[in-house]
């Protein structure tokens, strides 16, 4: 089995746990690769989100071995094998431990962002990781999160090896995993997209399911306004054209702009980077629409995906349904063959967008004689270090004539995985929209 990405992992390993909805449980996510797999399952369970912090208290000599761990709330589990064969002191015990102790208190404090570590206390808990390697990190979360309360543990993945799924079944009460296959040697081999998750994607993802955006299995949006979460999230149905496609709608304040955003070539409105420039829109009071551009059964088809024609015109309809909706000034954040594709909407006669960001795009392929027809402020973010897409870049800013920008962030590669790229080119696009839409900034 082969996943595409993390995203999509989540949305099969979700179809595998549909039983455990009815039991109310906690979905928890071993940072930072299993976050975005364990929103995934939360969005589908109907179920809240939070992420399972757990420090390995390393053998002095050999760290590699783990003689325990520890959790947040106090919680200590200890091997007193491996103590008694290692001759590890008491000392030695409290000093390894308290070195975690700091290292686990300032993550949980900056993923969670001041928010509350979710009680367990006789909850069902969903423990998720993108995948299992020796299987240590994962069964010490277990027994963190039974020590925290959790009057049952359930702990899924979606692809192990053999032998670690063969121990992992004694560490939890129920152990889910899809693949299991023999020729095993790493987890990134079994998705086709297996980038780093960076910090900012874990905030972002945590952000977004405090936020509200959470909705129970089989709940349906009724009628064009239909109740929103706290958050102010709602998944939409989009007619655009012959085909309806799926969005999530957060509106920031009655009759305010909204930037809608045009995911890049296989990825989805679940894309965890557009999230996190999202949320940070949002703060800053601009409604955000994320949707699927692609139905299920034209995303696998390779050459819809990189079709910037038929995603620029579906982008166009579903901006006259938004503005039918709303009547709101609207603007374009695309990302990859996203960008593309708003530009080339953005140039058609009738548009009328705001402004217009493009994150790590490929403007080029929108037509460097539609890029001329592009009269909405247009940015353009491109990483330092992905140089072929910022010489594709420079090319096609040579050939816009609106109002435009070419920032470049640098060290930045094409995902902006880099620690605090994302930030940077949230708080740009941010900036970039506020000053167009001429909103005080956040």
């Amino acid at each position: 089995m082969l996943f595409t990405d993390r995203a999509d992992a989540g949305r099969q390993l979700a179809e595998a746990l549909r039983h455990v909805a009815k039991d109310d449980p906690v979905v928890l996510g071993l940072p930072r690769g299993g976050v975005p797999v364990a929103y995934q399952v939360a969005q589908a369970l109907g179920a809240p989100l939070d992420v399972i912090v757990v420090r390995k208290l390393g053998v002095p000599y050999q760290p590699e071995l783990g003689f325990g761990a520890i959790g947040e709330g106090g919680v200590r589990v200890l091997s007193e094998d491996i103590i008694r064969r290692g001759r590890i002191g008491p000392a030695d015990v409290d000093a390894v431990q308290r070195t975690e102790e700091a290292e686990l208190a300032r993550q949980a404090g900056r993923f969670r962002a001041g928010r509350r570590r979710l009680p367990l206390d006789g909850r069902t808990a969903i423990v998720i990781d993108d995948g299992i390697a020796t299987g240590a990190t994962a069964a010490a979360a277990c027994r963190v999160v039974r020590a925290q309360g959790a009057a049952r543990v359930v702990l899924a993945v979606p692809v192990a090896p053999p032998d670690a799924a063969a121990r992992l079944r004694t560490a939890a009460d129920e152990f889910v995993c899809l693949s299991t296959p023999y020729a095993f040697s790493a987890v990134g081999e079994w998705y086709r997209d297996f980038s780093q998750t960076s910090d900012d994607e874990v905030i972002a993802l945590l952000s977004q399911a405090a936020g509200g955006t959470t909705e129970r299995a089989g709940a349906t949006a009724v009628g064009p306004r239909a109740a929103r979460g706290a958050g102010g999230t709602e998944e939409v149905r989009i007619e655009a054209g012959p085909v309806r496609l799926t969005g999530d709608l957060t509106l920031a304040a009655a009759g305010g702009p909204i930037v809608m955003f045009a995911h890049g070539s296989g990825s989805s409105r679940r894309s965890p980077r557009n999230r996190a420039v999202a949320a940070t829109l949002n703060r800053a009071g601009l409604g955000t629409l994320l949707f699927d551009l692609l139905t299920p059964a034209e995303e696998a088809d390779r050459a819809k995906v990189f079709d910037i024609d038929t995603l620029a015109r579906r982008l166009a309809e579903a901006t006259r349904w938004l503005r039918a909706r709303e009547a709101a000034p609207i603007g374009y954040f695309g990302a990859s063959t996203g960008a593309a594709a708003a530009l080339r909407a953005a140039a058609y006669p009738d548009a009328d967008i705001g402004a217009v960001v493009s994150r790590g795009g490929r403007p080029d392929l929108a037509g460097h004689s539609l890029l001329a027809s592009v009269q909405a402020p247009t940015l353009l973010i491109v990483g330092g270090a992905d140089t072929l897409v910022l010489d594709l870049n420079r090319q096609a800013q040579s050939a816009l004539t609106c109002e435009n920008h070419l920032e470049i962030v640098p060290g930045a590669t094409h995902l902006f995985e880099e620690r605090g790229a994302l930030d940077t080119v949230s708080a740009l696009a941010r900036d970039w929209f506020t000053r167009h839409f001429h909103l005080l900034p956040a």
